[in-house]
């Protein structure tokens, strides 16, 4: 009797050795399913309707709108109201570095946006290089400022790649109250082009500039193979609400006159 109750004994505590350490197991092994779920469900904030991350392209967006705001907020020193009612498109090439330029490859990246209705349309990608801009910057970081003011300056935009002075007319753009004494020049401009470096705000006749769309930028934030011309003119993409803040900038700052 006395070595049946030692052997009921042993039983009991190896059936509770084996169910402690299965239970500490599963826990172990719930807790790593646990975590490998959490990894595969993980979804960036940031991926575009494409699947890719569009966290660069979001912040060109804003970086431009910074840069246009900033620009505005000046209405003395700003483009004038009436020149911004009337532009067809508007570019904005945030931070750009001359020394890209000296390079000859990539010298600044920006966006772009085209009237659509009462509003702007969703930022189109390009990449700025080439010319001379009159005045020594150095390794001055330099905003550049488009206004593209009628059809021809916006089917220039639209090409792959066109150089201003060559394939579109460009002027300086009057700055403030300089509205008033528009040159001939400026008159029959397809672009209007203005600087601001070191805090200055100027406008600047960009000869030899070349703009390309930037496929990379357009195919991540949009899709592969969607052109300046699906954005800007017929309007066919789905743009994410995070990347609209340069286009919903512009429609702040600028309805044409009979959608106000």
């Amino acid at each position: 009797m006395k070595q049946k109750s030692i052997n009921i004994i042993v039983l009991a505590i190896s059936c509770l050795f084996f169910l402690t350490s299965n239970t500490q197991l599963l826990g172990q092994g719930r807790q790593e399913i646990e975590s490998t779920h959490a990894v595969s469900t993980e979804t960036k904030p940031q991926d575009g309707p494409t699947g890719r991350d569009i966290k660069d392209e979001i912040e060109q967006s804003q970086k431009a709108a910074k840069v246009f705001t900033e620009i505005m907020g000046a209405p003395d020193k700003a483009i004038p109201q009436e020149l911004l009612d009337k532009a067809e498109c508007i570019a904005v090439f945030p931070d750009v570095i001359k020394a890209g330029f000296i390079v000859g490859g990539r010298g600044g990246r920006g966006v772009a946006s085209c009237r659509v209705g009462n509003s702007w349309s969703a930022p189109a990608y390009f990449n700025l290089g080439g010319g001379s801009f009159g005045l020594q910057i150095g390794a001055q970081s330099t905003d550049f400022v488009f206004l593209i003011m009628n059809k021809d300056g916006v089917n220039s935009l639209l090409k792959n790649k066109f150089t201003m002075g060559a394939d579109a007319s460009v002027a300086a753009g009057p700055v403030g109250r300089q509205a008033g004494a528009e040159t001939d020049a400026m008159l029959n401009a397809q672009i209007l082009s203005y600087s601001r470096s070191k805090g200055l705000f100027a406008g600047l006749e960009l000869k030899g500039v070349v703009i390309n769309q930037d496929d990379g930028d357009m195919r991540d934030a949009y899709g592969a193979g969607t052109s300046a011309k699906d954005i800007l003119r017929e309007n066919k993409v789905n743009a994410p609400a995070e990347i609209r803040a340069f286009p919903n900038t512009l429609t702040r700052y600028s309805k044409r006159s009979d959608e106000k």
